[in-house]
């Protein structure tokens, strides 16, 4: 494990985990310093979060780049400059470089809104996977944080946590209840992870 817990952020939305992440911060819940919010996109809300709690950011769009070279030479440039040991994505809407996955090998979360493996892959995020798992008949759903490797929702197992599914439930009620799952689990893992007490083995994650 780092010394330190310098942690980078990845968003492309509105930010909802993230802002949850800062509050913990905030309140003492959550030991790390925010040193980075990467965003795919000029337009993410995200961005006045970060600017109210004066966290710099760094927008780094794949198509303001006219080589997947030069897109990935600046996310690299970015993080160094950080200084960033950990990276936690949070609503990142685009694949990770294998060249970022590998410069921080097993230090990269991601939460994702439902029980992985089911419900996960490419094209499942946000309102969809929430339709899926109704449409399923599932009675529960939930929150899954994993650490990144090169495909989607793929990668060890930190932690899950259940939601029920309620009888009525729409795609919208049903994200709201994970939504505050997510919130709240998020800020345990990395924390947990901060204070040493992540371990992963033989692509098993486990937190003591």
């Amino acid at each position: 494990m780092l010394n330190n817990f310098n942690l980078a952020v990845l968003a492309s939305g509105r930010g909802s985990n993230f802002e949850a992440l800062v509050k913990a911060a905030k309140n003492g819940e959550l030991d790390v310093t925010f040193c980075l919010l990467i965003v795919s996109n000029a337009d993410a809300g995200v961005l006045d979060i970060a600017a109210r709690h004066n966290i710099p950011t760094a927008v780094i769009c794949r198509l303001d780049f006219s080589s997947r070279e030069d897109f990935v030479a600046a996310m690299e440039d970015a993080l160094e400059a950080s200084g960033a040991g950990w990276l936690a994505l949070a609503g990142y809407m685009k694949k990770i470089p294998p060249e970022i996955i590998a410069q921080f090998s097993q230090r990269i979360f991601n939460i994702h809104p439902g029980l992985l493996p089911a419900f996960g892959g490419k094209g499942m995020y946000g309102r969809k996977v929430h339709q899926a798992v109704l449409d399923a008949g599932c009675k529960l759903s939930g929150v899954t944080i994993h650490m990144v490797d090169g495909h989607y929702d793929h990668g060890p197992i930190v932690a899950q946590q259940a939601v029920v599914v309620l009888p009525g439930d729409d795609a919208e009620m049903l994200a709201a209840r994970v939504l505050k799952a997510e919130h709240r689990l998020y800020a345990r893992v990395l924390q947990a992870a901060a204070k040493g007490r992540l371990h992963i083995e033989d692509n098993k994650a486990w937190i003591d």
